[in-house]
């Protein structure tokens, strides 16, 4: 499976910011004609992986409660990938971050993953 490729984790203060975007690896960006549904998801240790956001067609755009008035996330359609902007860090938005794409013939992939820490 192609995984898709994120970028943008890392270390921020409580109160910070973070943008984390992801893509459509080139390797099949031109395969791909159109994604129904692209976002993210996390997993904080000990827990469940959860909805963060995510992005549909029309500018369908869904949150998770835990980041809701916190966070943005915008769809590039002609690049095939989303950005993640998360405002106002709090430490239990420490996880490990997952972009999730799901196409138009119900090809779906994930990334590996990006790492996001909130210190107090």
């Amino acid at each position: 499976q192609v995984r898709l490729v994120e970028s943008g984790g890392g270390l921020v203060q409580a109160g910070g910011s973070l943008t984390l975007t992801c893509a459509t690896p080139t390797s099949i960006l031109s395969t791909i004609r159109s994604i129904d549904v692209m976002g993210w998801y996390r997993q904080a240790p000990g827990k469940q992986r959860e909805l963060v956001a995510t992005a549909g067609r029309a500018g369908v755009t869904v949150y998770g409660e835990s980041v809701k008035g916190r966070t943005t996330i915008s769809r590039d359609d002609a690049k095939k990938k989303v950005v993640l902007q998360l405002n106002g860090l709090k430490p239990e938005d420490t996880a490990v971050y997952y972009c999730h794409c799901r196409t138009d013939t119900n090809y779906e992939s994930w990334g590996q993953g990006t790492q996001v820490t909130v210190s107090s």
